[in-house]
């Protein structure tokens, strides 16, 4: 479980909070293009300067901090790119990433303005993510973040047996295409927004198994289930919501998930019990502090008893191997029981 390191004192204070420094060069990298003009290429500081307009002593003290982070190679006088600037920073490579880098670059401004969140304990911005252009863009940029994830969860769930899955909140989808290619008779359906689901369209159509996703635009809280499943998958969102919201999601799925099926829950969970640790389920509180009306980071504890008092059955911890799956690899499933036999022949 990760912790932060005690802050003890003023060193420790001052090192925690200049810890702001390294951020800000890597998202001055992006700002500049700095590895798609680089690309693969090997540069002095003189010629890289000069592509990217910039003044040969920034990018001298820019390529040296980038070097001793990992990203730049140097060789002599030189620099290159390692690995992952030559490709998921690299805008002219396949493996780019540049919708999720965007949203990282975007929200540096953003967390400048967590004071006033934190006074009004209301987002930063109440239009932007409703806006079509930002939610399309938002959905790529998941799309990106899950492409890894998806695969190692996908690999690891037992689905064998179902037939019906809806990826509540999809998104683009990444989870349910994953899980199309991993068991030839699951149906998956993505129910979210509009403009995330003509991401999820555009994605389908690009694999084979695509044509085994279907798509249903709607609202949690407003519109019906669109149908009966076996399996709910919900990634990434009861961190949106409220617990009273959480709540009530939950038993409208449960309603509508067959006998025996499953609700299935990844996300950033609280593991202690002063609610502490990890801290970057701490960190990501904020986050929804910044960006949504009532989201927030729970317990894994606190999730199960939402899961009960739903009617879902046995709720319990899956971890998945160490280093795969989103945050701490760890998933929560409730299990919809099947009818009593009580009670159902005539004396």
């Amino acid at each position: 479980m990760k912790t932060h390191h005690p802050i003890q004192n003023l060193n420790e204070f001052r090192a925690a909070a200049f810890g702001f420094r390294l951020p800000r060069i890597l998202l001055t990298a992006l700002d500049l293009d700095f590895f798609t003009v680089m690309g693969t290429q090997t540069w002095t500081v003189k010629a890289l300067a000069k592509a990217l307009q910039a003044s040969e002593r920034g990018v001298d003290i820019l390529c040296r901090n980038l070097a001793s982070a990992g990203l730049l190679k140097k060789r002599d006088a030189r620099y290159c790119s390692g690995t992952l600037g030559r490709t998921m920073l690299n805008a002219h490579h396949p493996e780019y990433r540049g919708q999720y880098l965007d949203l990282m670059r975007r929200q540096w401004e953003d967390w400048s303005l967590l004071t006033d969140s934190v006074k009004s304990g209301r987002p930063v911005d109440d239009q932007g993510p409703e806006d079509p252009e930002y939610r399309r863009s938002f959905t790529w940029a998941m799309h990106y973040r899950s492409l890894d994830p998806s695969k190692q969860v996908a690999k690891q769930l037992n689905l064998q047996t179902a037939r019906s899955l809806l990826d509540v909140g999809g998104g683009p989808g990444t989870y349910a295409m994953e899980f199309l290619a991993k068991n030839p008779r699951l149906q998956a359906k993505v129910w979210d927004r509009p403009p995330a689901l003509e991401v999820a369209k555009e994605i389908a159509g690009r694999k084979k198994h695509g044509h085994r996703l279907s798509c249903h635009a709607g609202d949690f809280f407003k519109d019906p289930v669109p149908g009966t499943f076996d399996i709910m998958w919900l990634s990434n969102v009861i961190h949106i919501y409220s617990p009273r919201e959480n709540k009530a999601l939950f038993k409208k799925l449960r309603a509508a998930l067959t006998p025996g099926g499953r609700i299935l829950i990844q996300d950033t969970f609280l593991l202690d019990r002063k609610g502490l640790y990890p801290a970057e389920t701490n960190l990501f509180a904020v986050t929804m502090l910044l960006f949504t009306e009532t989201g927030n980071t729970y317990g894994a504890k606190e999730v199960k008893e939402w899961l009960r008092s739903a009617g879902l059955a046995k709720p319990k911890t899956i971890r998945l191997r160490r280093g795969t799956g989103d945050w701490e690899g760890i998933l929560i499933e409730g299990t919809r029981p099947y009818p009593s036999m009580r009670n159902t022949h005539k004396p």
